[in-house]
């Protein structure tokens, strides 16, 4: 709810969000060079008496003094029958030059203040801050709730590009962002009357003056007794006018100075409301902290780019969304279908059963497993189809369901279903949906079926589960499930480099070029430079159709886009189709792929150093981010073949890293050559240097087999206890990463 509230308020309010947010950061500069210009003498060392009285010498039609919150000292004065606006010197009270206001500065003033349509305006650029600060808000609980809590606020982000930079600019500027839309919502309420701005009080005019002729004005004790950067006013009477009287304001309150005797009349101080009102416009403006001034215009300048980010973010999110045609409501629905997905291809059979379920007269309402509803009024079947992510983990869609799970209210009258989704060729098959089903259980959910497994994608095991479904609502049901080719674009061949045909481990790293587009399209491409790539980073995946075959395979990239080439490392499996398909693969030839974005797979930004570990072809990502690192931040390597004489993946490459500050160290071990040793043996035996690393604020990013994995994390675990730190922590803290096969 909190995510739907940030991205419609961002979407409907992004125009007029953007128009004062840029208008602000224009008027951010203002008091700087205002204060620039500005000459302030320290406290206590001119009084306005003494300001007074310099001017008079240069200035002898003086009407009034006005000093502005940056310190610049203006005077209004008559000559020769004409006025004038002069800067003055307080320290000789000569003239600096004359005072011409911006008319550029004054109209986007305006613009910013009411959009340059008055009162209606106003209470636009008002609802404006409102939505800001409820953006500011919850886009802040959004960043909390995505980093684990206030804790690990500063810790590495993860996700695409967009939602990195959005989160990363966001962090720094929320704080402005917040005090411009608080401030600009106290000052438009002001306007409007709903909360007092003091300006109201102001003091009587004095009814009884002393008689005779004025003083000097450097004589007057009222004047004499008020220090110049208290000033903000002073209005000097009409000449030759025994009645009139100075008009004073200052920073703590108003009143009139007797021109005879220089008694302070009818002062007013300011009240709470006027103080508050002062203090906010301050705030808001930077007049007076033109530092504080600067600062939030940077915050403001940042509003484009976060709108720019936040949009993108919302664009990907709803491109990957599944459609679910009839989705009943949670709450009026008697079926519920929730999903858990990595990538989604679990959805295309939730889609299926949705379909039949409805056909069959069901009221059916489909969503992932995170959006577990804390009660299901109607609900009398819940049907859960999760896929496991990693080491038995939960996938994307479901990565808060078993914390959820806590909350909801268990309905007696209602049961559940588990169907869980893998390859049985890995060793945590289906765990997830295993632990999904122990914790139903430990609820007190009643179980409708038995926990079934579908291996491959299998469709034939998907009609065989759905007849048991139909069993059990007592109708007959026929899941038909194809699953939809995925839309693809076409690479080919360009360059292959083959290992470790030697030790019976035929490895090739792949190089793919974009085929050339034909008609206006392609041309268009080729004038703009374009490589005619689809965007990718290195770390996110390329899934392959295999001739013949509508189930992707995929393979983590070692390339981004641009780089000029989709890169790949791929072992050859002895019943592996895409694999030996590939591996066929002449220059020239060509495959059918799409690409798929993995965010959480990639170093976070910052300076802090990086960890790669890997094995076998899970060296390709970590490769690619070696390539990339031309700004030589510190990365380590650790990484483990078979036999350097026939395996060593990248070999080349990272010598020439090496030389060139890419990478800062390589650690390699080798399984079949004398005194043979693996991955997690170099981690071990670097014990010191990578606790110093971790405890340092170092990331870890593992690519490779589970069996490596499961390895590396026990040897971590084992140097990072006297820290009192495990892997499972940094994980927790986003500073640790797994891409296993």
């Amino acid at each position: 709810m909190l995510r739907q509230l940030h991205s419609l308020l961002g979407l409907v309010a992004a125009l007029l969000v953007l128009l004062l947010a840029i208008s602000g950061a224009i008027l951010s500069v203002d008091p700087a060079l205002e204060r620039l210009g500005a000459t302030v003498p320290a406290n206590g060392q001119i009084s306005v008496a003494t300001l007074a009285g310099r001017i008079a010498r240069y200035y002898p039609g003086a009407e009034q003094i006005k000093r502005t919150a940056s310190g610049e000292i203006i005077v209004y004065y008559s000559r020769d029958g004409r006025a004038g606006i002069d800067r003055i010197d307080p320290l000789t009270g000569q003239g600096i030059a004359p005072y011409v206001p911006s008319a550029f500065s004054r109209w986007v003033k305006n613009f910013h203040r009411s959009l340059l349509l008055d009162t209606a305006g106003r209470a636009v650029a008002g609802i404006t801050a409102l939505i800001m600060l409820v953006l500011s808000i919850s886009g802040a609980m959004l960043l909390v709730k995505r980093v684990g809590g206030w804790r690990h606020i500063t810790h590495p982000l993860r996700g695409s590009v967009s939602q990195r930079w959005h989160a990363q600019v966001g962090r720094f500027v929320v704080p402005g962002l917040l005090l411009s839309a608080l401030t600009g919502m106290y000052m438009s309420l002001a306007t409007f009357s709903f909360i007092s701005d003091g300006m109201q009080n102001e003091p009587d005019f004095p009814s009884n003056v002393a008689a005779g002729p004025a003083a000097a004005v450097t004589a007057l004790p009222a004047l004499r007794a008020t220090d110049l950067n208290d000033l903000r006013e002073l209005v000097y009477p009409y000449p030759n006018d025994p009645s009139g009287v100075y008009s004073l304001a200052t920073a703590h309150g108003d009143g009139y100075v007797d021109q005879v005797n220089g008694a302070l009349l009818s002062y007013q101080a300011h009240d709470g409301a006027r103080r508050a009102y002062e203090l906010v416009y301050q705030l808001h403006t930077g007049e007076g902290l033109w530092w504080l001034g600067l600062l939030l215009g940077l915050c403001a300048i940042s509003v484009p780019l976060m709108s720019t980010t936040g949009t993108l973010t919302w664009w990907q999110r709803r491109q990957a969304r599944p459609r679910i045609v009839d989705n009943s409501g949670a709450q009026s629905a008697d079926t519920i279908i929730l999903v858990g997905s990595e990538n989604n291809s679990t959805w295309g059979f939730a889609n299926t059963l949705h379909d039949a379920l409805r056909q069959a007269g069901l009221r059916v309402h489909t969503a992932p497993m995170n959006q577990l509803a804390t009660e299901y009024r109607q609900a009398q079947r819940l049907f859960i189809l999760t896929a496991t992510y990693g080491e038995g983990d939960a996938p994307s869609s479901a990565n808060q369901f078993l914390a959820r799970l806590a909350k909801v209210k268990v309905n007696p009258e209602s049961g559940f279903v588990v169907l869980g989704f893998g390859d049985r060729q890995f060793p945590q098959f289906c765990k997830f949906a295993r632990d999904t089903e122990a914790a139903l259980l430990a609820h007190g959910w009643r179980q409708l079926l038995e926990l079934d497994t579908i291996d491959k994608q299998s469709a034939q095991a998907f009609t065989r589960w759905g007849n048991a479904v139909g069993t059990l609502i007592g109708q007959e049901l026929t899941l038909l499930h194809t699953p939809r080719r995925p839309r693809t674009d076409t690479f080919q061949l360009m360059e292959r480099v083959d290992y470790g045909e030697e030790v019976h481990a035929p490895t090739s790293i792949l190089r793919f070029a974009a085929v050339p587009r034909e008609g206006i399209a392609g041309r268009l491409l080729r004038l703009i430079g374009s490589n005619g790539l689809p965007h990718f980073e290195v770390g996110d995946l390329v899934g392959i159709l295999p001739p013949g075959s509508p189930i992707p395979r995929f393979y983590s990239l070692a390339s981004r886009a641009s780089d000029g080439f989709l890169e790949i490392c791929v072992r050859k499996q002895p019943e592996g189709l895409c694999s030996q398909f590939l591996h066929g693969l002449k220059l020239g030839e060509r495959i059918d792929a799409f690409i798929q974005l993995h965010p959480d797979f990639r170093p976070a930004s910052g300076e802090a150093p990086v960890i790669l570990i890997g094995s076998g072809t899970g060296i390709g990502p970590l490769a690619g981010f070696i390539r990339n690192n031309t700004d030589q931040h510190p990365i380590y390597l650790y990484w483990g073949g078979r036999d350097p004489a026939s395996d060593f993946l990248y070999e080349p490459e990272l010598s020439e890293y090496l030389a060139d500050g890419r990478l800062t160290e390589l650690h390699a071990a080798f399984s079949r050559v004398e005194g043979g040793a693996y991955v997690h043996d170099r981690v071990r035996d670097d014990a010191t240097q990578m606790r110093q690393l971790i405890e340092g604020g170092a990331q870890v990013l593992v690519c490779g087999s589970r069996g490596m994995a499961k390895n590396v994390v026990q040897a971590l675990n084992e140097i990072l206890a006297p820290l009192s730190l495990d892997v499972q922590m940094l994980k927790t803290q986003g500073r640790y990463r797994e891409d296993v096969f």
